[in-house]
């Protein structure tokens, strides 16, 4: 179950805020606030269970004197009709947080379920799938956890994770007369020395040039299929390859038999289906 910090706190309550308005007149109007019930996740579809810590502290947002309990935890498939949790308490909390709460869960659940598609996909090779920044703004941190339930690994949290120096990066250097060898020595002189330097490139030839140039890894952006097993002779394990660009769960099997070593899939969050899921009030 993931650890409810203050940044996730802080999520909730936006997110609470942005539904309930100036409050839920539907139900403020028509049930009363000392009537109890129960309310049970169920899913509607086979997946993998992410974010239900987040979702239950929805409701203990709104009323921290709801209790709920845990039937399939974070992680653990789900066919349908399975019941995840219950909660308990208030009626009243529990229509007013319904939405919400199934926000998060159908979203991190739909990451989780995605990236165990592609980890499943990749099995028996090398490789390892791993995520982009290509979040919802203000989610990173919970898109991010459910990558990992799922069985993929996070890429950079953010810019100050890690260097990677990209195709604009190195066009506007380039303006200077900088030469590959020249940029990664003026970012590893200009960064703490715990940071791996990473080098997107688009052609063999330049991957051997980022190799030569002493970086840590290289991103091998959009390339075909034999031109990443050509860089993958030419680097011979010198540094780290990371395929990325187009790659979807129809292509990636191909990909990581490359024998490349990290494999970054930005649909596992930009563009992923939610999990479908409901709360029966009982």
């Amino acid at each position: 179950m993931i650890q409810i910090t203050p940044s996730i706190k802080s999520t909730v309550k936006r997110a609470v805020a942005e539904d309930l308005g100036h409050g839920d007149i539907t139900t403020d109007s028509l049930i009363s606030s000392d009537i109890r019930g129960m309310g049970t996740v169920v899913a509607k579809a086979a997946g993998i269970i992410a974010g239900l810590g987040v979702a239950l502290e929805v409701f203990r947002h709104i009323s921290p004197a709801m209790e709920s309990q845990v039937l399939i935890a974070d992680g653990l498939q789900v066919a349908p009709g399975d019941v995840v949790a219950e909660i308990e308490g208030s009626t009243a909390v529990i229509l007013k947080g319904e939405r919400v709460a199934l926000n998060f869960l159908q979203r991190l659940s739909g990451i989780a379920t995605e990236t165990s598609r592609y980890v499943k996909a990749v099995q028996g090779t090398k490789a390892r799938i791993v995520d982009t920044r290509k979040t919802v703004p203000g989610l990173r941190e919970l898109e991010k956890y459910a990558v990992r339930v799922g069985g993929g690994h996070n890429h950079r949290y953010n810019l100050a994770d890690g260097i990677l120096i990209k195709d604009n990066h190195i066009a506007a250097l380039h303006t200077q007369k900088l030469s590959m060898k020249e940029i990664v020595h003026r970012a590893r002189e200009n960064s703490p020395h715990t940071l791996l330097i990473e080098v997107e490139v688009e052609t063999v030839a330049e991957a051997r040039e980022a190799m030569e140039a002493s970086a840590d890894a290289i991103l091998l952006d959009n390339m075909s299929l034999e031109e990443m097993r050509e860089a993958v002779t030419v680097i011979q394990s010198r540094c780290m390859l990371e395929a990325s660009g187009g790659i979807n769960l129809e292509t990636v099997r191909a990909v990581a038999e490359t024998g490349v070593d990290l494999i970054s899939v930005g649909g596992l969050t930009h563009s992923v289906m939610a999990l479908d899921m409901s709360l029966d009030l009982k």
